[in-house]
């Protein structure tokens, strides 16, 4: 088949999966097969040590591309997407906690916006207490930013148009936070994005998920992700905040002290203008960039 004649990329970032992948190839091969669209799937072996490309050498369907070495599950992910020949990227993780026979609804889906999104029916993974709180607080704070109700912002499965994706490659992390950056960069964005139902279940293997430092991770990329894109929605807040704090002070510096404002009065109001000075010209660059672009 010639590259241009695909149509869908499966695309499965892979790091010491040997005990899952082949379940998970299996499904996909089970899921696509009778859709009788082009399409085909590629593996990111992302430096495994074990015997994850073994697996790959006994499937025929599957194309494979080896990191060197470790260098984290976005990285893997963003490898994928450049190597793509579908104009469509299906991507799902290798653990086997995603159900590969949602992909049909998810590619019917695809058809009327840009990104489908599997919205998981509970959290399963190690550390389940420390992600489900995190991804939470996470999720919610997002929500808010964004001004969306988000069901789930960092599924490893996923349906997306490949051009699309291409747009925020300069952006995507190396680090687990791959998938809720080009979330937050799609919705950021303006580019619609739909969730789609699905079951989700126990991992088959060892996650290199790590709890401090990916949940660091989560919460500086939603930061970061706003400001990028719509940094007046931390900046403003804050900055009316102190304002409220600071005129709230002078009025009370005016009754009790006649006229006489205590310095911490004034650092509060000049803290809440600066403020919301550096929102303002962070969203004038943010604007000029986005029409640049």
């Amino acid at each position: 088949m010639a590259d241009h004649d695909i149509e869908i990329s499966v695309v499965i970032p892979a790091y010491n999966e040997e005990k899952a992948l082949g379940f998970v190839l299996d499904g996909i091969l089970r899921a696509m097969q009778p859709l009788g669209r082009p399409y085909e799937i590629l593996v990111v072996d992302d430096g495994s040590t074990d015997g994850t490309c073994a697996v790959c050498a006994r499937y025929p369907e599957v194309r494979l591309i080896r990191h060197p070495q470790n260098l984290g599950t976005g990285a893997a992910r963003t490898t994928g997407v450049r190597e793509a020949r579908g104009h469509i990227i299906v991507m799902i993780d290798a653990d086997g906690t995603y159900p590969t026979e949602a992909i049909p609804q998810m590619l019917e889906a695809i058809a009327t916006c840009d990104m489908v999104i599997g919205a998981r029916d509970r959290e399963m993974g190690t550390w389940r207490l420390l992600r489900s709180f995190a991804k939470e607080f996470i999720r919610l704070l997002a929500s808010y930013l964004f001004r969306v109700r988000i069901p789930d912002l960092n599924s490893g499965l996923r349906v997306m148009k490949r051009d699309k994706v291409l747009e925020f490659t300069h952006i995507l992390p190396e680090t687990h936070s791959w998938v809720s950056t080009i979330t937050m960069a799609f919705l950021g964005s303006g580019y619609r994005v739909r969730w789609v139902p699905i079951s989700y279940h126990k991992r088959i293997g060892k996650s290199s998920f790590h709890p401090i430092r990916d949940t660091y991770n989560y919460i500086t990329l939603v930061v970061r992700a706003v400001m990028y894109f719509n940094p007046l929605r931390v900046f403003l807040p804050l900055s009316l905040l102190l304002l409220g704090v600071g005129f709230g002070k002078a009025i009370y510096d005016i009754f009790a002290y006649h006229f006489h404002f205590a310095p911490s009065t004034v650092m509060v109001v000049l803290t809440g203008i600066q403020i919301g000075a550096m929102g303002l010209l962070a969203d004038l660059i943010v604007k000029k960039t986005s029409i640049k672009r």
